[in-house]
């Protein structure tokens, strides 16, 4: 189902909206549009920043906006079958697909399916996708993977504003792990960022 929502949040900053509007259809149609649509959403509807970042869209590009607007209108008989179509898309997609991909998944009805992309992301060095990759889906990450990922956020300076559900999630050993990390760097004359700061001051307030 279309995210209306979403589509009402691109009011005014799409480059082409009937472009969009005729991907949507096509899609709903014939699914297998979406490989040719999903790659050419940049190029045809914009890639500046969302301009209603308020609406829970933090960091987005119009170009993740539609491209989540052209999954969601994917039919499809069942999550596997769902899973399997943006997965590919994902292992094809360039680096804006791929952050598209990711911003989407939370929208699917996927389960936990599409986890192993999360993991991809997280282990690569592009702030793009490691912010996306923390978003509402990572939820679905167990807690180990899920501190990892809070801990490469820190290191590579990403907001942690982007993390959903930080504070709800954050334990006490993410906290031990923040404290070491605080305390390499500075003994190598370094710091951690100042919301990383932050969050380890709440959490030392709640687990000490």
């Amino acid at each position: 189902m279309i995210d209306k929502a979403l589509r009402a949040a691109l009011d005014g900053a799409l480059t082409d909206p009937d472009w969009l509007d005729r991907a949507l259809e096509r899609i709903t149609a014939d699914p297998k549009a979406i490989e040719e649509l999903f790659p050419a959403a940049g190029r045809h509807c914009g890639r500046g920043p969302l301009p209603q970042p308020g609406l829970g869209y933090l960091g987005w590009g119009v170009d993740d906006a539609a491209r989540t607007l052209l999954l969601t209108a994917l039919p499809s008989e069942s999550a596997a079958s769902l899973t399997a179509a943006v997965t590919a898309l994902y292992q094809y997609g360039d680096a804006a697909e791929k952050r598209g991909v990711l911003r989407a998944l939370t929208r699917l009805d996927l389960g936990d399916g599409a986890v192993d992309l999360l993991r991809d992301a997280l282990r690569t060095n592009d702030t793009r996708l490691v912010a996306a990759a923390m978003g509402p889906y990572a939820r679905h990450l167990d807690a180990e993977a899920w501190r990892q990922g809070v801990l490469k956020c820190v290191f590579m300076e990403i907001d942690l504003a982007v993390i959903d559900g930080l504070d709800e999630r954050a334990d006490a050993e993410l906290a031990r792990m923040l404290e070491g990390l605080a305390a390499e760097r500075k003994a190598a004359g370094r710091t951690i960022p100042a919301d990383a700061y932050a969050l380890l001051d709440r959490l030392s307030a709640r687990f000490h």
